[in-house]
């Protein structure tokens, strides 16, 4: 065992065969959706993650917008790494039309298509975690699932993910190839999955990998109004960040804030050590370009909550957020 493997407890996801630290890295965050890209910093993050025992990488096609500039970023900085860490990424969206924001296509050619030069950009011969992004409701999940698996079959990908996708689909998929882990928004602030997708997944043991897992941000501290963010920047849109919902998504925070400092740790710690604590298949993938951030997510691992702790996190935020996390038309379709 390595130094860095004692520093990360391990969680396994899944039934196939897939264990990762139990804190990941999202690293959409290095590209696109949050302002200008610092490419030195975001290798100083994923190196430093290495270093902490971090192991599941989540990159994507997406987050290139089909440049493959994420997907290269972690391929360079963890390429004498490689066999040491989990890589995962997806496919779904038809991003050869930079005006058709959203469209998709998961096309059993294109999912090949899309592996390939995931495979290429990543310097790589297989993607540890293949996810399809988004639910295509032109393609039935049924071919979706036999493509991936012939390339389970192949050597060129080890396990499959599906991204927001709903209890009917995610039972259709796991008849045809096992689904190791779902990867969808879930955070205190955000507890759509509890009602029907966690108890699913659960039932046919799939891992569960929330993404903004503190809030697209707003947990981190470092919140503005919605008007205070650049265009380029999503919080400008999110209703969560909208006058209204921006008041009283604040004054939650403050409240988990003080029960954190209470705790001796940062109200970031407090949100995923609440994740961790929702059961011992979840694995949360915060995003961050900061070294100094990075390492105290990471430490989160390392804190407990008692069942007082939880009761008043729920009493606090008993339905997560005031406001929507996706705007109406582009809400994921279960």
């Amino acid at each position: 065992m390595t130094q860095h493997d004692t520093k990360l407890p391990h969680r396994t996801l899944g039934t196939q065969g897939l264990r990762v630290g139990a804190v990941g890295l999202g690293t959409m965050g290095m590209t696109m959706a949050y302002g200008a890209a610092d490419e030195q910093s975001s290798i100083s993050t994923l190196r430093r993650a290495y270093e902490l025992g971090v192991t599941l990488f989540d990159t994507a096609e997406l987050y290139g917008m089909g440049t493959g500039s994420n997907e290269q970023l972690l391929g360079r900085a963890l390429k004498d790494v490689r066999d040491e860490v989990v890589l995962a990424t997806k496919f779904g969206f038809d991003l050869s039309d930079p005006t058709k924001i959203g469209a998709l296509d998961s096309r059993p050619e294109h999912i090949r298509e899309v592996t390939e030069n995931s495979l290429r950009h990543l310097g790589t011969d297989h993607v540890d975690v293949l996810y399809q992004h988004r639910v295509d409701p032109d393609v039935p999940i049924e071919d979706v699932a036999g493509t991936v698996g012939e390339l389970i079959a192949e050597g060129k990908v080890r396990y499959f993910g599906l991204s927001e996708a709903g209890p009917d689909i995610i039972r259709r998929a796991h008849a045809v190839h096992p689904v190791s882990v779902l990867q969808t928004e879930y955070s205190v602030f955000e507890r759509a999955v509890e009602a029907d997708v966690l108890p699913v997944v659960r039932e046919l043991g799939i891992g569960f990998v929330p993404y903004s897992p503190l809030g697209r941000g707003f947990l981190t501290g470092a919140v503005k109004p919605a008007a205070a963010y650049p265009a380029d920047d999503m919080r400008s849109w999110d209703e969560r960040w909208q006058p209204g919902n921006y008041e009283r998504n604040l004054a939650a925070v403050r409240e988990l804030t003080a029960l954190a400092e209470s705790k001796g740790i940062a109200v970031t710690q407090l949100a995923l050590a609440w994740l961790l604590a929702q059961g011992d298949d979840i694995v949360p993938i915060p995003g961050t370009r900061s070294p100094h951030r990075l390492a105290e997510n990471v430490a989160a691992a390392h804190v407990t909550l008692s069942a007082e702790d939880l009761a008043r996190i729920q009493e606090i935020l008993p339905h997560g957020a005031a406001g929507a996390r996706y705007p109406e038309h582009a809400m994921p379709a279960w």
